[in-house]
């Protein structure tokens, strides 16, 4: 159990963690949502509704509004004139973002009550009619809509509130789903009986402070209540009557004819903001004064509501912008009368969720299987998906898929998924490279054991001569010389085919059995035979040796040779006039020969001529240039040489080709004979080193 543990650790850890992160979209703590959010604003902020007209126009109390009627609040009597005004254009509905919560402070009463005037001093002002009576007759007359606002706390002076509104519902009870507050905020009582409707302008508390969605119904007092907007199109569309339409799940479908609204199961519209017009205002002081067109107002849906940095009923949107308060329902109408408004659909919510997993799934366990540029590829190919269908549900549906929190996911997983192949590649890294370091260090050992099995020719010099440099630690070259009487002498050069430690083997194999029988003084297609046919009992699979093999007299200067499948012997005179002997043979190994006369030998006399072997890592070689050195190359060598001697000879052509690069192509091995000096070099004695004396 423990080792299965130990196998699938990483997915166990990534098992964990997926779950974790499902537990963290399902319990949708607020970083997790402010996550979602980033997603929903990129929605609007990549494409913004633009619109050049609207049905909304906002009565403006701005700065120069406030420089007209000094600090606010204003006489009621200020919004009278201005509600006569406008109504006077015949307007669908005229809405106030404002509180008139309290009596108007310049009201006949309340100046008699703030200056104590005894009553028969101010006999002719009691019977002026107060601003609040004036202004609660211009609400009378016209289609007005008032604020009333959700509150935890309960108003000093409430009253019993009722809404304008008749709620019907079907397949259910709609406070079961909607947001409640346990009190309420409004007008002055007269003011909302007057008004024909009372329009909630509660926001749900966003920790980021951006208003992005409302609900279209609220619960205050156990009384359901439509939002400023809603209101707003009922009072415009002369309608008493809000349509619920409920199913399972809650909330489906509210209705004010002729216009249906889908929300989502508590009664919540997500806003789709516009980008703002600076023709939908107007400023108030404008409007009081009587300075405005008005077909400008005629059907239009007006809002009353201040955009002035001192009044503080200012908000963010999702486009980035801070926008007053009031634009938010005109949006909400806006939204409303023309079906531009988002909704987020639970079932896309599961959706996301099961996509989510799915491909996060996907994504790490092609990272535990696929090169890390494969599965890079896979995991940027995933968050295109998630984005591509989140767009395009956007714009084709206008519903919110969350895309933010599947990437987050996503991102998650994957570096988790890279971080394990990251530990299992290291463990595999330097798993191999424990391998390498030992068979580097094999290698280094069957290269000095192949070294030694190269024959000490230093005594012979003078009349032949070879050299072997290695490409890699284990060379699959060979030479070798044999002094089997006063004056003969056998030798080879070999190419076995391969690298690395195996012809290495193959190679130790040849030289041996050459070595042996060439001691027993055997003629040369005997020795030949017998190498063969050794090297082919071998079963060394699918491996061959070229080779030239030879036998000479020092005194006569005869030269048997054999050359089985190698690289032409190059043979030239005092003169340097050039010979290239070809091959007549198959290299050795392959074919298991049945008599020696299967092994066809030339003969040469070499007291005048000087005979040279080398393996193809000379000719195809590779000079500074980075041309190959080639036959031609060998034959200019010893052209352009001046004393010509087998060391001379070897020497020069081996430093022509290891000239310091990274890397040899291939081994070089070098022989040459010349029998012009035969005699042999005396080894060098080393001094024994004396004892020290003793004092």
């Amino acid at each position: 159990m423990r080792a299965l543990l130990l196998k699938y650790n990483n997915y166990l850890i990534f098992f964990i963690l997926l779950a974790f992160l499902i537990a963290l979209k399902i319990i949708n703590p607020s970083f997790i949502k402010s996550i979602s959010y980033l997603s929903f604003d990129l929605y609007q902020k990549v494409f913004p509704l633009e619109k050049r007209e609207t049905d909304v126009i906002i009565i403006d109390i701005d700065e120069k509004s406030l420089g007209k009627f000094g600090q606010f609040p204003w006489s009621r009597s200020v919004f009278a004139k201005i509600i006569e005004n406008v109504s006077a254009s015949n307007p669908k509905a005229i809405g106030f973002d404002i509180f008139f919560s309290e009596k108007d402070k310049q009201s006949p009463e309340e100046v008699i009550k703030a200056y104590n005037l005894i009553p028969t001093d101010v006999s002719e002002l009691q019977n002026i009619k107060g601003h609040d009576e004036i202004f609660r007759e211009q609400l009378e007359k016209s289609k007005s809509v008032i604020a009333v606002l959700g509150s935890s706390v309960p108003s000093h002076a409430t009253h019993d509130r009722n809404p304008k509104a008749r709620f019907l519902s079907k397949g259910g009870d709609p406070k079961n789903f909607t947001y409640a507050y346990e009190y309420s905020i409004g007008s002055l009582e007269k003011l909302e009986k007057s008004a024909k409707g009372l329009g909630s302008i509660s926001f749900l508390d966003q920790t980021d402070g951006i208003i992005r969605s409302l609900p279209l119904v609220v619960r205050f007092e156990d009384k359901l209540y439509p939002t400023m907007g809603l209101e707003m199109v009922r009072v415009g569309s002369n309608q008493k009557n809000l349509y619920l339409e409920m199913n399972e799940i809650g909330i489906h479908r509210i209705s004010s004819r002729p216009h249906k609204i889908y929300s989502d199961p508590n009664g919540i519209i997500w806003i789709r903001y516009k980008k703002s017009l600076k023709s939908q205002y107007i400023s108030a002081s404008a409007v009081f004064d009587g300075k405005f067109d008005g077909a400008r107002f005629k059907d239009k849906y007006v809002l009353i509501g201040a955009s002035a940095q001192g009044l503080f009923d200012l908000v963010k949107n999702p486009l980035g912008v801070t926008i007053p308060g009031v634009e938010v329902h005109g949006n909400v109408i806006e939204n409303i009368l023309d079906q531009s408004y988002l909704i987020r659909n639970p079932n896309t919510y599961i959706f996301e969720l099961l996509f989510s997993i799915l491909v996060a799934l996907i994504t790490f366990f092609l990272s535990q299987k696929m090169k890390p540029k494969y599965s890079l590829s896979i995991f940027f190919g995933s968050i295109v998906t998630v984005v591509v269908i989140g767009f395009s549900v956007f714009l084709l549906r206008s519903e919110l898929v969350d895309i933010s929190y599947p990437i987050f996911m996503l991102t998650v997983t994957f570096l988790t998924g890279l971080y394990f192949r990251f530990v299992e590649e290291n463990r595999i890294a330097l798993s191999n490279l424990q391998k390498e370091a030992k068979l580097l260090k094999e290698r280094e050992l069957a290269g000095d054991v192949q070294k030694s099995l190269f024959p000490d020719i230093g005594r012979f010099e003078n009349f032949i001569y070879a050299k072997n440099v290695p490409a890699r630690d284990v060379s699959g070259d060979y030479f070798d010389v044999v002094k089997v009487g006063k004056s003969e002498y056998f030798f080879t050069l070999a190419d076995v085919s391969g690298k690395g430690i195996k012809a290495g083997m193959y190679m130790a194999k040849a030289s041996s059995i050459f070595r042996t029988l060439s001691n027993l003084s055997y003629p040369l297609e005997k020795v030949v035979f017998g190498v063969n046919n050794e090297l082919v009992e071998a079963k060394f699979k699918g491996m061959f040796v070229t080779a030239v093999f030879g036998k000479f007299n020092i005194e006569t200067g005869e030269t048997s040779f054999v050359n089985a499948g190698h690289e032409s012997i190059m043979v030239f005179d005092n003169s340097k006039n050039f010979e290239f002997i070809k091959s007549e043979m198959p290299p050795i190994g392959i074919v298991k020969y049945f008599t020696e006369s299967m092994v066809k030998s030339s003969t040469i006399n070499l007291k005048e001529k000087t005979f040279v072997v080398y393996t193809d890592g000379v000719t195809e070689g590779y000079l500074k240039n980075g041309q190959e050195l080639g036959a031609d190359g060998v034959k200019k060598i010893v052209t352009d040489m001046e004393l010509v001697t087998p060391k001379n000879i070897v020497d020069s052509i081996a430093k022509e080709l290891d000239w310091g690069a990274e890397k040899l192509r291939d081994d070089i091995t070098c022989l040459a004979i010349n029998l012009k000096n035969t005699e042999l070099v005396k080894p060098i004695k080393k001094k024994r080193e004396e004892p020290e004396k003793k004092a």
